[in-house]
This record gives C-alpha cells, structure tokens and sequence, in this order.
C-alpha cells in the first residue's frame, strides 16, 4: 500500500503533472499536459471556456479519472491504484463553482460534518475549527445561519470556511467567482488574497484576470487541451509571447 502519510519536502512540488490525458469517449479533452504548483505558491490557470481548466483541476483530486499520465500530490502517487486516496485528499480543500453546501444543515453544521466524519474530531473540537474559519471569512455571526437565508458570495466563503476546517495543505479552487453577482466578488476574492499571503498553496482557475495579476505567482494559459504560455503575471498578462494568448486576452482585459 502506498503511504500517503510521507512529509512533503521543501523543494518537492506540491501538485506534479506529467503527460496528462483525458479523454471523454472520442472527445480528448486534455492532450499530454506537463502542469506542477510548488510548495506555498499561488497558480492561476486561465484560458476559454472548453480548454480544459477545470478537467485539469478535477484530475489533480481525482474527482476525473485520468486516461494516462501521472499526477503527484506531495510526492504521492495519486494515479497508482495502490494509493489511499482518501487520505491524500484529506491535504486538498476544494471549492467548486457551485457552494455545494447541504442545504437542510446550517452553516455550523456544514463546517463540522467532514471533520467529523473524515477527521475523526469530537463535537466541540469541530465547532471549535468551524468558529475560527468562519471568523477567518467574515462570518462567525451567520453560524446557524442556513444556506438559504445567505448570498452567494456568503455561501461561497462558508465553502472556503470548510475546506480549511479540514486542516488542507493546499487549496483547488474552481472558478470560484463565475456563479456570483459582479458585487459580491470582491469579498470571495479578498478571502483568497488573504489565504495567498499566509503561505497557502493554491491552484485556481479563474476568469478574474486582476486576481490573477495582484495574487497570482505564476498565470498558466491553458488552450485546446494544451498549456500554450506560463510565467509570471506581469509577462503573461502583459506582454504575451504567442497569439492565442494574445487573442484571449484581447478579448477579456
């Protein structure tokens, strides 16, 4: 059995992608993809609708069954089929574009189902995490709160809130923004610039293209199922060196 209990080491890379496939019947969806996020580093990985964004993300967590290729999580394995990957996943918060919070729970509730359940933590060591969390994204008032009764931008940063009650070592986000009205990003955004600067490591794909600049470390551009440009923000989105790039960004800066 593969131990998912190694501790990663400064130079090894958080994420490590290597000749990533997928395919959806005849339809291949991501073409050979060589893609790593190292250790407390913040990648944003933009491009058009259909490029294969989110596939790549969901592969990382293995919520997509990779065709080929290998994919390590803090130096594991995750496509070995010998690998315990629930305990990998227990390093990896995820937020996805929709909140996915259970709407008959209230916000407390949602926080500590999974560390209970996953973590093994007692009642009040659970709400505990939870309290802090909430607190961390503004909204330690709105614990009884259901789901219904918030905004979207609320149950987005309740869903930040829960992924980091599980203690991750990284955090996947997937464009996170896209489902909420224009004002309410702001907030969503703040919460993640926050996490970036205590050291988070994150992988997020993105529409929001001044985050990605003022937070990213490294911008991907991500195009037909291939990586088509990477490198510091300032150089992606600036001065971009090929034409699909270019065109992208002509098109949303």
């Amino acid at each position: 059995m593969s131990t998912a209990a190694s501790v990663p080491s400064a130079n090894q890379p958080a994420i490590e992608v290597r000749d990533l496939h997928k395919s959806f019947g005849d339809n291949e969806v991501l073409k050979g993809i060589d893609f790593h996020v190292n250790q407390g580093e913040v990648v944003c990985v933009i491009g058009p609708s259909g490029s294969g964004k989110s596939t790549l993300l969901r592969c990382v967590n293995r919520l997509e069954e990779p065709t080929s290729g290998i994919i390590r999580v803090e130096g594991v394995d995750i496509t070995d089929p010998e690998t315990d990957l629930d305990a990998v996943r227990t390093r990896i918060g995820m937020v996805f574009q929709q909140f996915n919070l259970f709407p008959h729970l209230n916000v407390l509730q949602n926080l500590t189902l999974a560390q209970r359940r996953a973590k093994k933590r007692g009642k009040a060591e659970a709400e505990q995490t939870a309290m802090k969390n909430l607190a961390k994204v503004g909204l330690a008032d709105r614990a009884k709160a259901f789901p219904a009764q918030l905004s979207g931008g609320q149950q987005q940063r309740v869903a930040i809130a829960r992924a980091l009650s599980m203690d991750p070592d990284m955090m996947l986000f997937d464009e996170p923004t896209s489902a909420l009205d224009p004002e309410l990003v702001g907030d969503v955004l703040e919460v993640m610039r926050q996490l970036a600067e205590e050291g988070m490591t994150m992988m997020v794909v993105t529409h929001e293209m001044g985050f990605a600049r003022e937070v990213g470390d490294r911008v991907v551009f991500m195009d037909g199922g291939v990586v088509v440009e990477q490198g510091n923000p300032a150089d992606v989105l600036g001065s971009p060196q090929h034409e699909r790039t270019r065109s992208f960004l002509s098109k949303v800066l």
